[in-house]
């Protein structure tokens, strides 16, 4: 596992790794020994640690620009801490980091060594800020806090909340000049869109002394809107009573804005592939209509012929009307199935999906003198979304169909591949096409970008393709040129 994802979970579980540090013996007697107030230390500083552990690993913050770390430098010189028992004290946070990565079963080398790596890298910075006198603290507090202003979107307000102060930084994105907002509450800034749920929990959370993440759409004051990923603490006395509470935000508008035209992307995609599904559909009509046309045109032959048509003639027309019903109404169902939306993931055998993937063309196969050569290597199954793989499958193959059909290219063939390795899946498809131009093959994954010389490329199969695999399925996709044509190399993580 990587770093990142590591700090990913620590995010998602806070309470566990304080649990852990607090309760640690070197911890608990510092706490015991100074009469430190263990609620305190916990609501005001212990979160603040972690996220600042976070924020380095990110590269979205130094220590020593951070307040919350400074002012619990600050604490514990006023508390009379010593050097030593200030080391004990961050080991034992660093111990708890290690703890919680053995408890999600994530052991390895490389995930321990920057664990400590980025302990050493924070604890070096820190013991030297605490090395410096109180004096000397309270002015590299107050350098951050100018920082801070600056760059960090951020609020107090009091336990009513009324606004008390806001950062330049939060006025710069409001259009609101401080004065503006002090002595009202973000009701000012609220979009009405928002749903009140979302600002009632907020609430319910902060009002118990915990705190609060989540993404909150604002107006500006001149009514544009803007999305802040915002986190909500609240701040406390000396005998732990709840006296402020401070917002700080992240402007993710652009991100916002980005998921938005990637959704519509999503949903243009879809009209994409109904209308492939209906063209594959009417290739799979085909010849079973063509077979009950020349069934019920066969009836009047017969009786000009022979004058009447016998009960057993008749019987064995509709058995066989009936049987090529049958199988239409079976392809409609599959398609149905197969293209519905996934709700959840299904454990399923790469060979049972390729194989029923590539059903789905096998009349457009037939009829275009496209072989397909399949070897299969893997015998574990996995978690995957069924019919969103289903669609990248069919989607592969139909380019190739498309490739081999408009470059008039013989002997046509698809071979497909796939094995295991390092727990991972990979699928190989690789035509004879003759391969993609090395001046665009970087850019096939682009939205509306298509290698297609008609009217029939949307652009959007392999830019959705790629989404499905490595946003919903936690894998990669890649694409080369090889002697005979193209070759996708899709990688999915097993169980």
């Amino acid at each position: 596992m990587e770093i990142n994802d590591f700090v990913e979970k620590i995010e998602k579980d806070k309470i566990l790794i304080i649990r852990t540090w607090i309760s640690s013996p070197a911890v608990m007697k510092i706490i015991n020994d100074y009469s430190i107030d263990k609620d305190l230390f916990i609501k005001r500083y212990a979160f603040g640690v972690i996220e600042n552990y976070i924020q380095v690993v990110r590269n979205q913050e130094k220590v020593e620009n951070s307040i919350v770390i400074m002012d619990f430098i600050k604490y514990l010189k006023k508390q009379n801490i010593k050097s030593s028992e200030f080391f004990l004290l961050y080991s034992s946070f660093k111990s708890a980091l290690v703890d919680f990565a053995f408890k999600l079963k994530f052991q390895s080398k490389e995930l321990i060594q920057k664990i400590v790596l980025y302990f050493e890298e924070i604890f070096s910075s820190i013991l030297d800020i605490y090395s410096k006198s109180i004096a000397q603290i309270e002015s590299a507090l107050n350098k951050s806090i100018d920082i801070v202003d600056k760059y960090v979107i951020m609020s107090r307000t009091d336990i009513n909340g009324i606004i008390i102060s806001v950062s330049s930084a939060f006025c710069r994105i409001s259009g609101f000049e401080s004065f503006e907002l002090i002595g009202k509450t973000h009701n000012v800034l609220r979009n009405p869109d928002m749903s009140k749920r979302v600002f009632e929990k907020l609430w319910d959370t902060i009002k118990t002394g915990n705190m609060w993440q989540g993404e909150i759409q604002n107006c500006k004051k001149n009514g544009e809107v803007y999305w802040v990923k915002t986190t909500i603490h609240p701040n406390f006395d000396h005998i732990g009573n709840i006296i402020s509470y401070d917002a700080i935000g992240e402007d993710i508008s652009s991100q916002i804005e980005l998921k938005n035209q990637q959704n519509l992307l999503v949903e243009q995609s879809k009209s994409a592939a109904m209308g492939e599904m209906i063209s594959m559909i009417a290739h799979q009509w085909r010849q079973p209509l063509q077979a009950v046309s020349i069934l019920i045109q066969k009836l009047p032959l017969l009786k000009m012929v022979d004058g009447e048509i016998s009960d057993e003639l008749l019987e064995d027309v509709v058995c066989q009307v009936g049987s090529q019903l049958d199988y239409m109404s079976k392809t409609i169902d599959d398609f149905r199935d197969y293209f519905k939306p996934n709700k959840k993931k299904e454990e399923v055998y790469i060979k049972d999906v390729i194989e029923k993937s590539m059903d789905f063309l096998a009349y457009s196969f037939k009829l275009n003198s496209i072989k397909i050569n399949y070897e299969n290597n893997s015998t574990s199954s996995l978690e995957i979304y069924l019919n969103e793989i289903v669609q990248v499958f069919i989607n592969l193959a139909k380019n190739s169909s498309d490739a081999m059909m408009e470059k008039k290219i013989e002997n046509r063939f698809i071979n497909i591949r796939n094995y295991e390795k390092n727990n991972s899946l990979f699928i190989e498809f690789e035509d004879n096409a003759g391969g993609i131009k090395e001046t665009v093959i970087d850019r096939i994954f682009d939205p509306y970008f298509s290698t297609k010389n008609n009217k029939n490329g949307t652009g959007l199969g392999l830019y959705m393709s790629k989404t499905i695999i490595e946003e919903h399925s936690g894998g990669k996709i890649n694409v080369y040129n090889t002697d005979f044509g193209t070759k996708f190399v899709i990688k999915l993580p097993l169980k």
